[in-house]
This record gives structure tokens, C-alpha cells and sequence, in this order.
């Protein structure tokens, strides 16, 4: 068996094809050969949250998720959420309106587990919420700020009013 493979996958709404060592990580693939940035390495053993990305709709620790395994699958990373001309999601402006950023490294995982909690449209509990955002390790904020931004924008999404 060869150590490398063509593989082709959407990164972000691009059509990409990538040779890529079979033991390498999904996380590094999007570092190295894409320069993805936000996808962060953490613990690089799916415990931290850091390099969370979307794969077909769900999130994943891309640090422990092989880039072979990203055949034909769509793959989206932070970049993704910017607006044509730059501007920010609303799940963004909410981390920015919280103070839910800090160092920022936990931030892009962070982000991406809210797009995928968010695109149920279902307004879940504290308890769900938290459950829900406990994928992610945080050494700055103490988990309240970035609780809020993503319990402010579900609510707004689904037209209610914020009940802190």
C-alpha cells in the first residue's frame, strides 16, 4: 500500500484535491496543505476541542480524524463563516459582544460546535447547552461568556427574548 493517496473533498466551498500521507491527520492537512489556520492543535488527542471542524454538517477533533477519511466529504473550518466582504456571523459578533474570546485558542473550535449546535434551529436548555459545549477546553474565559454568546444567538435565531 502506498503511504500517500489523492483525495478529493470541499474545504470551505472549494473543490480540492490534496496527496496526503495516510497517517496524517485531517488536522494537518488543513494546517499544513491548506494553511487553515483557525484549526488549532491542542492535546492532538480529541480531548482540548481546539481543531474542531464540520464535517458534513457535524463536528469532529479533526486532530484525531485521518485526512484519507475526508474523501468526498464537506469540510468546513472558521474561515467559512466570514461574510463576502468580511464581516462577521452573528455567532462571531456574539463571542465579540460577550467578551467570549481571551487568547482565542479554544475560540475556533468553540465556534464551530455553536454553527453545528445553532443549525437545528432548537432552542435547547442550560443544561443541553452546556452538555452540548463540553467538548472544549477553555484556560481564559471560565466557560460563562462563551455559554452566553451561543445561548444569545440561538435565542435571537428563534426570534425570543434572552432569559440570563
Amino acid at each position: 500500500m502506498s503511504q500517500y493517496k489523492l483525495i478529493r473533498c470541499n474545504i470551505n466551498g472549494r473543490d480540492v484535491e490534496k496527496m496526503v500521507d495516510v497517517r496524517a491527520s485531517l488536522t494537518d492537512m488543513l494546517r499544513n496543505d491548506c494553511h487553515l489556520t483557525s484549526v488549532k492543535k491542542g492535546c492532538e488527542v480529541g480531548e482540548c476541542g481546539a481543531c474542531t471542524v464540520l464535517i458534513d454538517g457535524e463536528a469532529f477533533n479533526s486532530c484525531i480524524y485521518l485526512a484519507v477519511w475526508a474523501e468526498g466529504k464537506r469540510i468546513r473550518t472558521l474561515e467559512s463563516l466570514l461574510g463576502p466582504n468580511g464581516e462577521l456571523s452573528d455567532i462571531q459578533q456574539a463571542f465579540m459582544d460577550e467578551a467570549a474570546v481571551q487568547c482565542g485558542f479554544c475560540t475556533p473550535g468553540f465556534l464551530m460546535t455553536a454553527v453545528e449546535i445553532l443549525a437545528t434551529g432548537k432552542v435547547y436548555s442550560d443544561d443541553e447547552l452546556r452538555k452540548l459545549l463540553s467538548g472544549h477546553l477553555c484556560r481564559c474565559t471560565g466557560y460563562e461568556n462563551i455559554f452566553r454568546a451561543v445561548k444569545k444567538t440561538m435565542y435571537r435565531r428563534a426570534g425570543r427574548e434572552i432569559d440570563f
